[in-house]
């Protein structure tokens, strides 16, 4: 019994035990389940927001493992300044402390960075949630825009100014200090050229007082590195195949003034061009031709630079006949022991691309269709670099844009390409303001407000209202270049002009009237504009002469009505539109006046230019420039005679050469012109920054002809009408300046008539907007 007694306590006492354990775990199971999550403390963002970042929902278990990447999740969200999640009973209280909302941004003390320059660095923006590392992230990059400026010393200090509504003002204090100048540029291992050729290779320059319009003096990582390629270039010109730049290294002085940069250089020996060989498979291509067209020529020093003009050069020429894919690889094979670098150049068809797609990006203002209707390729075409080089040829011409770039890039298959014309547009509004004088205190105004690219639509537009005490005119020209969207240009004129040739030639001038033109191109260089024009021409206020007592006019004072019809002949064969360098230009005119009106004459002009570089820096230039009007049976009147002078050449006045009445000193008007110039562009001593282009000129020349000497001479009057040489010579200077281009021209004359009236200063200055 004793012992059954002991069995059965047992039992009860394990139950019991059992019955506590189970009432002290129950409770505790229940309270690990959160049956609410607050949240405090946000004001922009929804509870609901909150809660979605979190992985855990109401009703899940409690687990400090997930409540902690919840806070992480909360922070890496940027919404926050502060988290903190707590627990209370069975609640989950989240409270949150937001970022605020950006009001504004502002930038301080800046003056070499602009405004907009900033803030198209900074990421920060208005309306966009501040966060403290999104604001060292744009005080870092504040700092490297004005490090590339040369600034190393610039310090940018972030202010926040509190709002109400949690939004704040953000103020980048901006002290930029000093530009960080170039103390001293030093070569290690050059041989062949000195320190001082070496700094005239490389864009970098050592800082001087005289380069403050300049920024190549002031120490920019990325220009550094441009200039281990120009050394390079330079080496490679001249000879030096094996060229290599070791290191180029800047040391910050200890003051933080200045920067001193060394370049260490390889240059190797130098070579010589050998044999140059032209292999091809392609049928059309003729081997002499080809051959002719390789600069690189045996026995000349060797130059990197003649093996791409050679590649360009052959492409072009494959391209012509028709092989729009050809490549041309060109194989140096340099003998180390002979020093000589013979050139193989291999010319096959490469795999037909067709166009894809043509982008045109950067333009704003400019209609995409002005831009694509100078391409001579469109979307499936055959892919053509020769094309390709005319059609970036015939955007620049346009001169609506400061750069153009035209790059190609891979397709979306191997056979197709996508063509990029990178373009960045520039001011196609001007106001041109033009200003002379000349030895005997002549001076004219001009004033000329045009539009290029009116509306985007590549439209000219043009008011021009001279002002000047001899001449005063109004000239309203509009022109549309591709007259119902085909290449045809249509323009229409309406002018009216008063000259005050008083001085030179005793009469007023009243020419009113408008007309029409219409033109159209008669190849790929060269087209014809025809037009019609409508004038009344007034000779007014005459002056008159007593002969016997008599008072005698010195000029027919008349009124005429013209009825014009005439064309224009243009071709162009420069290599560049812009900016010439080589090739040549021709442009002829002729006028006949007849078909109807009171005045009866057959106008002819002619203009032929050449451009020959003699080198990278001397640029030859010549120029032609002739007319001749013939009265078809009747006089020509003074009206329709040529006045000679001034810009047309240099070192004589406005009609300041030519037939002359020596008594009355007035200028007659020449019937016939011919005039050659002869220019030469040389590099000049002031610093490149300050764009300043220099030129010699000759001016050599004839003019002559006049009708109605037989009247001069019954009015007691002598004219001089030599048809006799006449030549200037002078300095020209010309100054792209910030305010617009200026010109000046010191002319001094070699040879003229004693009759002839000369100008030795010549000034002109014009401005854009």
């Amino acid at each position: 019994m004793c012992q059954k007694a002991a069995q059965w306590g047992w039992a009860l006492s394990l139950a019991i035990c059992a019955l506590v354990t189970v009432a002290a775990t129950g409770p505790a199971v229940a309270e690990d389940v959160i049956e609410r999550i607050r949240v405090e403390g946000n004001q922009r963002i929804e509870a609901s927001t909150v809660r979605s970042y979190m992985p855990f929902k109401e009703g899940s278990e409690y687990d400090a493992a997930q409540v902690d990447n919840s806070v992480k999740t909360l922070f890496a969200t940027g919404l926050f300044a502060d988290v903190v999640i707590r627990r209370q009973g069975n609640s989950l209280v989240v409270t949150v402390t937001e970022n605020p909302i950006i009001n504004r941004v502002a930038f301080e003390g800046n003056n070499a960075v602009k405004d907009d320059d900033l803030n198209n660095e900074v990421q920060l923006k208005p309306r966009t949630i501040y966060t403290r590392a999104k604001v060292q992230g744009d005080v870092q990059r504040i700092v490297d825009l004005l490090r590339r400026s040369g600034r190393f010393s610039a310090r940018v200090e972030p202010k926040v100014i509190q709002l109400p509504q949690n939004r704040i003002d953000l103020v980048f204090e901006i002290d930029e200090g000093p530009v960080t100048g170039i103390g001293a540029i030093n070569f290690i291992g050059n041989e062949a050229f000195s320190d001082s050729k070496l700094r005239e290779v490389i864009s970098t320059s050592e800082s001087a007082w005289w380069k403050f319009l300049s920024s190549s003096d002031s120490y920019d990582p990325d220009r550094l590195t441009f200039d281990r390629e120009l050394l390079r270039r330079h080496y490679l010109s001249e000879g030096y195949a094996d060229f290599r730049v070791i290191s180029a290294v800047a040391d910050l002085a200890r003051d933080g003034s200045e920067f001193f940069i060394t370049f260490t250089v390889e240059e190797g020996e130098q070579y010589q061009f050998g044999p140059s060989t032209v292999t091809t498979e392609l049928e059309k291509l003729n081997q002499e031709r080809l051959e002719s067209l390789v600069l690189t020529e045996e026995g000349d020093t060797y130059d990197a630079g003649l093996i791409d003009e050679s590649v360009d050069a052959l492409t072009f020429a494959a391209g012509s006949e028709g092989y729009a894919f050809a490549e041309v690889r060109p194989r140096v094979r340099r003998d180390k022991e002979n020093l000589i670098a013979n050139v193989e150049y291999e010319i096959i068809e490469g795999p037909r691309v067709y166009v894809e797609r043509i982008n045109i990006n950067g333009n704003v203002r400019t209609l995409d269709k002005v831009v694509r209707r100078e391409m001579r390729m469109a979307e499936g075409d055959a892919f053509n670099r020769v094309l390709l080089d005319k059609s970036e040829k015939s955007i620049r011409a346009l001169g609506f844009f400061s750069s153009v770039d035209v790059v190609e890039e891979p397709g979306s298959a191997e056979d197709k390409t996508v063509i990029n014309v990178n373009v960045e547009e520039q001011s196609t509004g001007e106001l041109s303001l033009g200003f002379g004088f000349s030895s005997v205190d002549n001076a004219v105004a001009d004033i000329a407000l045009s539009e290029r690219n009116f509306m985007g639509r590549g439209q000219f537009l043009r008011l021009r209202l001279s002002l000047s005490g001899t001449r005063s005119s109004v000239d309203l020209r509009f022109t549309e270049p591709y007259f119902l969207d085909r290449n045809l240009v249509a323009g229409i004129d309406i002018f009216g002009t008063e000259t005050d040739l008083r001085d030179e030639a005793s009469f007023d001038s009243r020419v009113t009237g408008f007309g029409f033109r219409f033109g159209f191109p008669t190849s790929e260089n060269g087209s014809i504009t025809t037009r019609y024009a409508l004038r009344r021409e007034e000779i007014r206020n005459v002056r008159t002469v007593n002969i016997n007592g008599i008072n005698v006019p010195l000029v027919d004072p008349r009124s005429d009505i013209k009825s014009l019809v005439g064309y224009n002949y243009y071709l162009d064969r420069r290599d560049d539109p812009v900016e010439p360098t080589a090739g040549w230009d021709f442009n002829i005119d002729q006028e006949y006046a007849g078909v109807g009106g009171s005045v009866t004459y057959l106008r002819n002009e002619i203009l032929a230019r050449a451009y020959i570089p003699f080198s990278k820096e001397f640029l030859g230039s010549l120029r032609f420039n002739g007319g001749y009007i013939d009265g078809l049976g009747d006089d020509v009147i003074i009206n329709d005679r040529f006045f000679i002078g001034g810009s047309e050449f240099r070192g004589f006045e406005r009609a300041g050469v030519g037939p002359r009445d020596t008594v009355t000193g007035d200028s007659l008007g020449a019937q016939a012109y011919a005039i050659g110039t002869a220019q030469l562009t040389f590099p000049n001593f002031l610093p490149e920054a300050l764009d300043i282009d220099t030129s010699l000129f000759t001016d050599v020349g004839t003019v002559g002809l006049v009708d109605q000497e037989a009247l001069y001479l019954a009015q007691g009057r002598r004219p001089e009408d030599e048809l006799a040489l006449r030549a200037t010579a002078g300095l020209s200077v010309y100054w792209q300046s910030p305010f617009g281009p200026v010109r000046i021209d010191l002319s001094q004359v070699l040879q003229s008539e004693s009759y002839d009236r000369e100008e030795v200063f010549r000034f002109s200055a014009g401005t854009r907007f």
